[in-house]
């Protein structure tokens, strides 16, 4: 071999670990741009920064406007076969479910609700709680939250609700008057206020708090019968939750430090697991009842409606990339599969046409080719095109030219159907109304009365410290709800409030303990310096 060639070769050998840019081409020098002399100016034809800068200014996707701050974990599910004393089969025939041992892998995502991606993990909001279940008929989506209930009932409602639980538009802080202004007027908030105000508005971790499908969902079985279905998960690690100070010492220390604890107990081999439990109702109005099954700002008596376990999901690996896992994977509350199906919930319409548009938004037109939020199965569609497509979903021997059905041309063919399809009547008016039975504080007057003295106290101490600094019409609309859901609760409430001197703002994340002040002490307690 002549030395020339050799040298050539020598040059050009690459590793696995050679770093190269996306083209292919191995990075020779990754410290220094092409420049005229080593002071510059750079020169246009500098490809391999021209790629790296160019793709650094694009690394962000629009960050969600609700859940933007999350952390997940990779898992399985495994079934139990049994819903109660009876076979799940009674209920549905979504195979996940059917056999005792059998195990679907999940992905799940926990975050925060009102606040953007590096905000603390100990703010007063409600925790999200998504599970990708990649089935073999195709992905369900169980989108949820920490808490059982929400704050509204009717999905036209949600964007003036997120507008006024987020930073105000002018001062970019979030305001607690605002808050109250919302909810103050808006009486079936009162419950999950009750809530978020308690401390279960801040959990200690992911790993230690509830989750809930939320909204009242169905179950369809062979037959094509349908149930009325609520979802809870239930952590075996137990449940713990903080008090406001004790969030704010530990945010002080550490505002990560729910996404750390997640991390490191998988990395450390102790991996959480919740069970799955359901609630199960006959598919009627129920007028026995004193509000409606399908009202999300409603929890289902336990007692009359029990939780029956239907099986467990373990975490038991970490994301490989944040980004390409965490932040791309895309939930959508319509991502059902045979054996599940929807209720006529107000809340639960709206959002599954939000979630999934949000996605398309978001990560694009095929950001169900990504492999976090493609199924682990064959997919065969007549999609084609949109951005970032990166392969066409043909079947085996499918005919090419074929994107479109039906056809005698070796296009795609119709499934069959499985089981009996569900059909349900629907009859009435169109109309803009609101559900008949609203009861819209009873639930929080039980709630209240079910909490231990310290929930109590800390409940009454945040809602005084937030609301003595609102205007006194808000104060007084929301002593009025708290009178009406207990006697207790109401006089607290009004007694705190006149006792409470209004000495600050409302300009301070919810709950905060003299959070307006901090300008002020930074002020106060900074150190001087001269220029340098």
């Amino acid at each position: 071999m002549n030395m020339d060639h050799q040298n050539a070769e020598n040059l050009n050998e690459e590793t696995a670990e050679t770093l190269t840019n996306r083209q292919g081409h191995p990075i020779t020098n990754n410290q220094n741009m092409r420049t005229v002399g080593n002071r510059g100016p750079a020169t246009l034809e500098n490809y391999d920064f021209i790629e790296k800068i160019s793709h650094f200014d694009r690394e962000r996707v629009p960050e969600r406007v609700v859940h933007a701050r999350g952390a997940g974990a990779h898992g399985y599910f495994e079934a139990y076969g049994t819903c109660g004393n009876e076979h799940v089969s009674t209920y549905t025939r979504a195979k996940l479910f059917q056999e005792k041992g059998k195990k679907t892998p999940v992905f799940v995502r926990f975050s925060s609700v009102i606040h953007g991606g590096h905000s603390p993990e100990t703010l007063r909001d409600p925790r999200g709680f998504a599970v990708k279940f990649y089935t073999e008929d195709g992905n369900w989506d169980l989108v949820g939250n920490n808490l059982k209930i929400f704050f509204i009932r009717d999905a036209v409602k949600f964007p003036d609700m997120i507008h006024a639980f987020k930073p105000d538009p002018i001062t970019n802080i979030q305001d607690s008057e605002r808050f109250f202004d919302f909810c103050s007027n808006s009486p079936e908030t009162f419950h999950m206020v009750t809530f978020v105000y308690s401390p279960w508005g801040i959990p200690a971790n992911y790993r230690m708090m509830q989750g809930s499908g939320v909204n009242t969902y169905k179950w369809v079985n062979a037959e094509g019968k349908a149930v009325l279905v609520k979802y809870h998960w239930e952590p075996k690690q137990g449940i713990k939750n903080l008090t406001q100070k004790e969030a704010e010492q530990i945010q002080a220390k550490n505002f990560n430090h729910a996404t750390q604890d997640l991390y490191d107990a998988i990395e450390k081999e102790d991996y959480p697991e919740w069970e799955l439990l359901v609630q199960i109702m006959s598919d009627d109005d129920h007028p026995e009842l004193d509000f409606d099954p399908l009202d999300d700002t409603k929890l289902w008596p336990e007692d009359q409606f029990p939780w029956m376990p239907v099986g467990k999901m373990v975490l038991n690996k970490n994301p490989e990339d944040y980004f390409t896992e965490v932040e791309q994977v895309a939930f959508g509350t319509g991502v059902l599969v045979d054996g599940l199906d929807f209720s006529d919930d107000k809340m639960l319409q709206g959002r599954t046409f939000s979630y999934s548009d949000t996605q398309r938004y978001r990560v694009g037109a095929n950001y169900l080719q990504l492999p976090i939020n493609a199924p682990k199965k064959r997919v065969s569609t007549n999609q084609r095109g949109g951005q970032m497509q990166y392969k066409v979903d043909l079947a085996p021997g499918q005919n090419p030219h074929i994107n479109y059905e039906p056809s005698t041309l070796g296009g795609l063919k119709e499934a069959k159907q499985a089981g009996t399809e569900y059909t349900p009547k629907v009859e009435g008016n169109l109309v803009r109304e609101s559900i008949d039975r609203q009861s819209n504080t009873k639930q929080a007057g039980h709630t209240y009365r079910s909490f231990e003295q310290w929930e109590k106290d800390e409940l009454i101490s945040n809602l005084v410290n937030d609301l003595s600094d609102c205007d006194p019409r808000i104060q007084e609309k929301m002593i009025q709800l708290a009178e009406e859901a207990d006697e207790e609760y109401g006089r607290r409430l009004r007694e705190g409030i006149a006792s409470k001197p209004k000495d600050g703002t409302t300009h301070k994340p919810l709950g905060n303990i003299d959070g307006d002040k901090a300008p002020e002490q930074a002020i106060n307690e900074g150190h001087e310096a001269d220029p340098y």
